[in-house]
């Protein structure tokens, strides 16, 4: 066992904002509403996921790091500031050193297709305004300057499994003691450009955005706690075969006979995407969640998504432990499995 405990988790998905709403849509298993999507030049539109608007206008969205921040940005703060809850104080205050880690996959994409967009029609007249939030980390640039932390901060780029990645990754900086704690973030935006790209691969996915985030620390929390056990190796693969061959090895570094363990997995519900992992989980008989066939395809906010999903109805006592698996889009599987543990 690894002694890091997830300490709080946030989320923001097509179901709405937090984690509540999160639970609601996949205990209900009934699919987030599609919208559609207008792509320059086409008469089709294209289907998405979008999140919703928030019950009330956020109040971080008053910080001037975030006044004209993308769609991503908002999305990464609101679910790392649920996850850290009253902590936030402690951030903010310098009583602790909290890292970062922000994951993402396509990332700032609004603010990417509009700066080239602009350049392209007239160099001359595109707003530098708009560059800043091109960048991969900006989102995490705006919540640590919300935060007002100094601590070390990491932005992965990779497949939705680099999700994962991240998690092991603020384990390790706990384990090593280069922070306190450690929050993990997996946000991703919806733009005609990311959803296009997907249409030729299959025409079934639906592609969708938001952030998932856990808070992770060393000491145990009162009550029931909930302790990251393992992150698996990352099996690479780069074609159909190696990818089946990749799905199998996680699934044999997460094979378990106890009872009652809840598997999130990252089937879409498009066959030829999902046969990979079905594959490898096809003797699996416990209770299973697949937010992406409730949610959209989320990239790294999906990834996100199942491990809140994972700990969240652990944390409920609703199981004694859960797997998260997950098959990326073209570089990895990669797993990871969270116990619960009873208060003492």
């Amino acid at each position: 066992m690894s002694s890091v405990y997830v300490l709080g988790v946030g989320a923001v998905s097509p179901a709405g904002w937090g984690t509540a709403s999160l639970r609601e849509a996949l205990a209900g298993l009934c699919s987030a509403p599609e919208q559609t999507l207008q792509r320059p030049g086409w008469e089709r539109l294209l289907r998405v996921r979008r999140v919703p608007s928030p019950p009330a206008r956020p109040s971080f969205l008053a910080h001037p790091r975030l006044r004209r921040s993308s769609p991503v940005s908002q999305y990464s703060v609101a679910a790392g500031l649920e996850a850290l809850g009253d902590d936030v104080a402690k951030a903010s205050d310098g009583l602790m050193r909290l890292g970062i880690v922000q994951c993402v996959m396509s990332g700032c994409v609004n603010y990417s297709r509009r700066f080239y967009d602009e350049v392209l029609r007239d160099p001359a007249t595109a707003s530098p305004l708009l560059f800043p939030e091109t960048v991969f980390n900006a989102p995490s640039s705006h919540l640590a300057a919300l935060l007002g932390t100094t601590a070390i901060n990491y932005t992965l780029v990779g497949d939705p499994g680099a999700f994962l990645q991240g998690i092991a990754l603020g384990a390790q900086w706990l384990t090593e003691g280069t922070v306190d704690h450690c929050l993990v973030i997996g946000t991703e935006e919806i733009d005609w450009l990311t959803a296009d790209a997907f249409r030729l691969f299959s025409r079934s996915v639906v592609v969708s955005e938001g952030a998932g985030a856990l808070y992770l620390g060393r000491e145990r929390p009162l009550g029931n706690a909930v302790e990251l056990a393992v992150v698996t190796d990352a099996h690479t693969f780069f074609d159909r075969s190696t990818r089946a061959r990749a799905a199998l090895r996680v699934a044999k570094q997460l094979s378990c006979e106890e009872a009652g363990i809840l598997l999130c997995d990252s089937r879409l519900g498009v066959d030829s995407l999902d046969d990979a992992e079905s594959a490898a989980w096809r003797n699996w008989r416990g209770p299973r969640l697949s937010p992406k066939k409730i949610l959209g395809e989320g990239l790294m906010g999906a990834a996100a998504w199942q491990c809140v999903a994972a700990v969240d109805a652990l944390q409920r006592g609703a199981n004694p432990s859960s797997v998260v698996n997950v098959v990326g889009c073209n570089q990895q599987a990669i797993g990871a499995r969270f116990v619960r543990r009873d208060a003492e």
